[in-house]
């Protein structure tokens, strides 16, 4: 009997790239192999300053094959569908027909990218309240901010419109993988990373473009639109050894996939910390968003899968926060005349904050601000001599990320939406026992955890 066929799942995450295989099996699909590579594709942008945060494409690639080739070539030579998730909001341009170029390699044709801008990311923060005021009022349900696609347009164009005459096509890191995969004439783009561009009516599921024409905006870079879960087009290359033809789903937020991953039942609410950390619940089948958005709500709506909707209190302030932590102490210790690696301050204020049951400073870790009070930055209070150890401020500032959180979607909210249980994912959450102790004395729910591949999982199990 021939071997059962397999779907595979890519996460083309903010720091790594994730891949799962999932195979049939009795109980349902269950996960065969998964791996994860790192990116390193922070760059730097001269034309933005310090407020731009890029990526390198051709890094997220790399990676991308790099991940892909440590999977077995048996279970990829099986693969009938691939299903491909990543970060929403940002922004990668590219000249049609010359987006990338295929080479050969050990495990079969592989792409490389050719005439592409570098990814502007959700994390970018270009934007500034004043310039975004200065733009037309979308017909959308969420509200514009830095790091939206849109947004990151009328940027180029106000500042470097020589840059967006360079390209004839744009889309999410997610988007263009697939139209070079399936060799797409045009992008297409899911409801999911549409609406997280700004500029998009989920109700009609169509582009302002009436408003944008009227301002200017080059309305051909914006890509068609497509359904959550429908087939974008099939592999023109056997790539990584995946028969050529294999069928590929249209790009999904990962957000979304993560929660598939893990959603089974409306009383559910998920918890997902990564870079960035959520707290969602389901809406009402039939539920609709408000045609105009309360831009100083901190929860908004996200296009789901079969026309459903999620409320999300969508947090700037994740596993980032740590990371910067992180890396100011590794700065302090430098200019002290040491040298310690990163990986080994993390080990080791973990381990610190797990000595430390409790801490009474108070961190606001709002480094990034949030969407709906961008100028909100962090703050510590409640200082006192016997809480300045490591592990006191770990505690403090991993609690923190929690109640930020809690404060933007509170536990009383979730009491009336009829939640029972929260599921906890994200790869932050995944690696930092310190952050899942202070979920659960902070949410009066139980919580069952997954891992941090949910998002790569989800979109396989969206096939």
């Amino acid at each position: 009997r021939p071997a059962p066929a397999c779907v595979l799942g890519i996460d083309l995450g903010t720091t790594s790239v994730k891949a799962a295989l999932l195979v049939g099996a009795e109980r349902g699909q269950v996960v065969a192999e998964s791996c994860s590579r790192e990116t390193q594709a922070h760059t730097s942008s001269l034309e933005a300053g310090p407020q731009g945060m890029e990526q390198n494409v051709r890094r997220i690639v790399r990676a991308l094959n790099e991940c892909l080739a440590t999977l077995p070539q048996q279970q990829l030579q099986r693969v009938s569908h691939i299903g491909i998730s990543g970060q929403m909001h940002g922004i990668v341009f590219w000249k049609k027909g010359e987006g990338c170029k295929w080479t050969e390699c050990g495990t079969g044709p592989i792409f490389e990218p050719e005439e592409v801008s570098h990814l502007i990311t959700w994390q970018d923060g270009r934007c500034s309240p004043t310039f975004l005021s200065s733009l037309p009022l979308p017909q959308s349900h969420t509200s514009l901010a830095t790091g939206f696609g849109c947004a990151t347009v009328y940027w180029y164009l106000k500042n470097s419109p020589d840059f967006l005459k360079s390209y004839d096509a744009a889309g999410t890191i997610h988007d263009y993988v697939v139209a070079m995969l399936c060799d797409l004439k045009k992008p297409l783009m899911s409801v999911q990373n549409a609406a997280s561009w700004g500029y998009f009516n989920s109700r009609n599921k169509s582009w302002n473009t009436d408003i944008l024409k009227k301002s200017g905006f080059p309305v051909h870079l914006l890509p068609e639109v497509g359904d959550p879960g429908s087939i974008a087009g099939r592999t023109i290359c056997a790539w990584h050894g995946i028969p050529k033809g294999a069928k590929v789903g249209i790009a999904l937020g990962d957000f979304q996939c993560s929660v598939y991953s893990c959603l089974t039942e409306r009383t559910d609410a998920v918890l997902n910390i990564s870079t960035s950390a959520q707290l969602t619940v389901s809406m009402p089948q039939g539920f609709q968003p408000p045609e105009t958005p309360d831009p100083s709500s901190a929860v908004t709506y996200f296009p789901y899968f079969n026309g459903d909707y999620l409320a999300v209190a969508a947090s700037l302030n994740g596993g980032n926060v740590l990371a910067t932590f992180v890396d100011m102490v590794a700065r302090w210790t430098e200019e002290l005349g040491l040298q310690v690696q990163e990986s080994a301050i993390y080990t080791k204020i973990i381990k610190a904050a797990l000595a430390q049951n409790n801490s009474k400073l108070s961190v606001h870790p709002t480094i990034f601000g949030e969407r709906h009070i961008p100028e909100q930055m962090a703050s510590v209070t409640n200082i006192a001599v016997s809480d300045l150890s490591l592990g006191h401020v770990t505690r403090a500032l991993c609690r923190g990320i929690v109640e930020n959180l809690c404060s933007m979607l509170p536990v009383q909210h979730l009491m009336e939406t009829g939640v029972r249980r929260i599921l906890g994912s994200g790869s932050a959450l995944a690696r930092n026992e310190v952050l899942r102790q202070e979920v659960e004395r902070i949410f009066p729910f139980p919580v069952v955890y997954g891992k941090d591949v949910d998002a790569a999982v989800g979109a396989a199990m969206v096939m």
